[in-house]
């Protein structure tokens, strides 16, 4: 096996294998925000004067969720909840007896379902055919992903429908993954096709990647067999499980910036990158990434593994941490077609505000560590995008807008956000 901690440890700085790491993320964004203070961004101010409100808002928020302040890790699993329904924990017990089965479950599951959460747009919405209540964006997609993976239209398999292999996501089409998600001319979901080449996209990479994914059964749970083998006294690293993760989904982005033959994911150009090497003009930020690192690791940890360093996983460049902001007065346009114009993944506008997001939403965390009287291992940054920021995104969009959208308007290719 090939050994987890070479793309993270020791790479090169500014090689494309750095670019790969949380560290080149934080580096990276921080040139972008340090220029948003210095008042040199094409696109956006900062106005640090307004987080301490912002810190507050979040603060209310988390009292309002989690009053007892006994907050879960940001984590796909929270959307399978539904009208007070632990869906998973329903699923699951078919698989109790056995822990490392319902491991990897869930991490067919998880995978599956946030490549499937890149931006449902304003315009998707979903019938729950359990309770027929009508879900939207988040929440809508992820209870849709989980009936979808209940009914084995991920395996290649269909005796045992509860996985995802290379086989069943190779046969997956735009027809099948569209009536799953009960897509229609009048309920149209943004970025389908991307969603469904990205889906074909890791079956293939489950092939080429058998040291992860397993030989004879290509599938993505081999990958907790994997990390279980690199673990040293049933402890595991964040960082671990992130390189798993990076290096295993690295050839299913589409059309992606490329350095020394390395698809380099979400990352894009910004002129404030003026580094002088290889990979100057390049900002890291591996959302998706990094979404499914933070989801994995209660099923890692379920399976009686520990895992250290959480805190080494950053903010996640989304629209409702990039909107709190944005809507708290933290970042302000400086033109009006940031917010009158629909905005491609990779332009000039959307690296600012997501990087933007990333370090002001990690200073936010430490304001409200201060209101809260609590230390970073009482509130790391996965309870605080719990709590969180993430829901009180939500909750400002709601408030200032009828339909919740962001502030900014993406033109999603569901493969992204």
């Amino acid at each position: 096996m090939t050994n987890i901690d070479s793309p993270v440890t020791s790479p090169t700085k500014h090689s494309a294998e750095w670019l790969l790491t949380t560290e080149a993320i934080r580096n990276r964004c921080s040139i972008v925000y340090k220029a948003g203070i210095s008042d040199n961004l094409e696109n956006f101010g900062v106005n640090l004067e307004k987080l301490d409100n912002a810190a507050r808002y979040v603060g209310k928020t988390i009292e309002t969720i989690y009053p007892d302040l006994k907050i879960p890790y940001h984590a796909r699993w929270r959307h399978f909840n539904s009208e007070g329904k632990n869906r998973w924990k329903e699923l699951s017990k078919s698989l109790d007896g056995d822990l490392n089965e319902r491991a990897r479950t869930a991490f067919d599951l998880v995978v599956t379902s946030v490549l499937l959460d890149a931006g449902a747009g304003p315009l998707w919405r979903y019938k729950d055919p359990e309770t027929s209540k009508i879900l939207t964006r988040s929440e809508g997609l992820a209870i849709a992903s989980l009936h979808a993976f209940q009914s084995g239209l991920f395996s290649g398999d269909k005796t045992r429908p509860l996985r995802a292999d290379a086989d069943g996501l190779l046969a997956l089409t735009k027809s099948a993954l569209g009536s799953a998600l009960q897509v229609t001319d009048e309920n149209k979901l943004a970025g389908l096709d991307g969603r469904v080449r990205l889906l074909n996209n890791l079956g293939s990479i489950l092939h080429e990647k058998e040291e992860l994914f397993g030989k004879s059964k290509c599938r993505i749970g081999n990958l907790f067999d994997y990390l279980k083998f690199h673990s040293k006294n049933n402890t595991i690293t964040a960082r671990q499980i992130f390189s798993a993760i990076i290096t295993g989904l690295s050839g299913i982005w589409p059309g992606r910036v490329t350095l020394s033959g390395i698809n380099l994911g979400d990352t894009w150009h910004h002129p404030v990158i003026n580094t002088g090497a290889p990979s100057e003009g390049l900002v890291p930020f591996h959302k998706l990434s990094q979404w499914i690192t933070y989801s994995l690791i209660e099923p890692i940890e379920e399976a009686g593994l520990k895992v250290n360093g959480i805190n080494d996983l950053t903010a996640l460049a989304e629209y409702r941490n990039g909107g709190l902001l944005l809507d708290l007065g933290v970042i302000s346009p400086k033109h009006g077609r940031v917010e009158e114009e629909v905005h491609v993944c990779g332009s000039e506008v959307i690296v600012e505000w997501r990087a933007l997001t990333i370090i002001i939403i990690e200073m936010l965390a430490e304001r409200l560590r201060h209101i809260l009287n609590l230390k970073e291992q009482e509130l790391p940054l996965a309870k605080v995008l719990e709590g969180g920021t993430w829901a009180a995104g939500r909750n400002i969009a709601q408030v200032k807008r009828a339909n919740g959208e962001p502030p900014i308007r993406i033109a999603s290719d569901g493969s992204v956000f």
